[in-house]
């Protein structure tokens, strides 16, 4: 029988635990290999193509000069994984570039292959210069869980009973409330809310502390009135395992990851309060903005001169190469993921 720390636990904080507590949490116990890989539970789009870092280098690299290429200038990627991300920007960041993670193994493989492995952004001070990367961070952010009802707001809260986990519901705490109201006023009764109070607190944390650059969120998600359906529906928390959409999320706690649809509206208010110059786009147009629908064409006249030449091997190993970069511009899949860029 599952023993929780604390009975009733808040949504908010049964996520945190299924996810980041030292012994059990899904990213930060000691399972030996890193989460974000083909041997793990899910691919992000750096590990789906290294086009996606390219893109990203060539974002930084219009940054760097933006800032006025500042010697002291820093590429952070939050939440790195393997790394990939990172490996794939270009050789002229490598010494520039450091991974903050969470998961003991993820920091082991950044660090043998220098790039930090640093626990927590804290570890940078109040006047950072350079561009900050959240790819497929803050879905995992702990969230309160709320449902509207005829009366307001209740909260969503585990506890245990006949011997297995089970939702109940409680009074909603003001905070969470208050945010429910801002971004969700207007879906029916019976719908539940992902209440995002972290991913909030943890970005306007990265822009208060950022001096010159851009901070980049890549997420999938939308704005409140987009995500409005899918809250009727039932909400947006989800879990994976092995590549594949697992279970409900009280069964196996610390063993599946737990995410749910980023909201960017609330996002984008938090950026406008830092006085961040701030723009929200698809992925797919973010990355046809930093050359990839380029990289496409070149990699299918390739495949077409090896076809002629007879050079099969070559021809299919283009064709992949091809296949991988497109996958990151697919309209109903990683194309539909939103960028926010909030400049200082």
């Amino acid at each position: 029988m599952t023993q929780l720390p604390s009975d009733p636990m808040r949504f908010d904080s049964y996520m945190e635990w299924c996810l980041y507590d030292a012994d059990i949490g899904f990213f930060a116990s000691t399972r030996t290999d890193v989460r974000s890989s083909k041997s793990g539970d899910f691919l992000t789009s750096p590990e789906v193509s290294s086009e996606f870092g390219r893109a990203l280098g060539r974002f930084v690299a219009a940054e760097h000069s933006r800032v006025g290429n500042e010697a002291e200038f820093t590429v952070i990627d939050v939440g790195a994984g393997s790394g990939s991300l990172l490996r794939s920007l270009g050789d002229v960041w490598a010494g520039q570039a450091v991974g903050i993670e969470l998961s003991p193994a993820a920091r082991e493989t950044l660090a043998v292959d220098g790039l930090g492995g640093m626990a927590s952004f804290a570890a940078f001070g109040p006047a950072v210069t350079g561009v900050v990367f959240a790819n497929e961070l803050l879905d995992n952010l702990p969230m309160a869980v709320v449902e509207k009802t005829d009366g307001g707001w209740v909260e969503h809260a585990v506890t245990t009973s006949g011997g297995a986990l089970t939702m109940v519901r409680l009074e909603a705490r003001p905070e969470v409330a208050a945010w429910a109201d801002r971004y969700a006023s207007d879906v029916p009764v019976g719908s539940l809310v992902e209440v995002q109070l972290e991913a909030a607190a943890w970005t306007a944390d990265v822009l208060g502390r950022l001096d010159r650059g851009a901070l980049v969120i890549i997420d999938y998600g939308g704005t409140s009135e987009e995500l409005s359906g899918r809250r009727s529906r039932g909400g947006t928390i989800r879990t994976y395992r092995s590549h594949h959409l697992g279970p409900d999320p009280l069964v196996a706690p610390g063993e599946t990851d737990i995410t749910a649809d980023v909201e960017f509206s609330a996002l984008l208010d938090v950026c406008h309060e830092a006085g961040a110059e701030v723009e929200l786009v698809r992925q797919d147009d973010f990355l046809r903005q930093w050359g990839v629908e380029d990289v496409i064409s070149s990699l299918r006249h390739q495949e077409l001169e090896a076809a002629r030449a007879g050079d099969t091997m070559r021809q299919l190993k283009l064709k992949s190469e091809r296949l991988d970069t497109e996958t990151l511009l697919h309209p109903r899949g990683l194309g539909d993921f939103r960028v926010l860029v909030a400049r200082k």
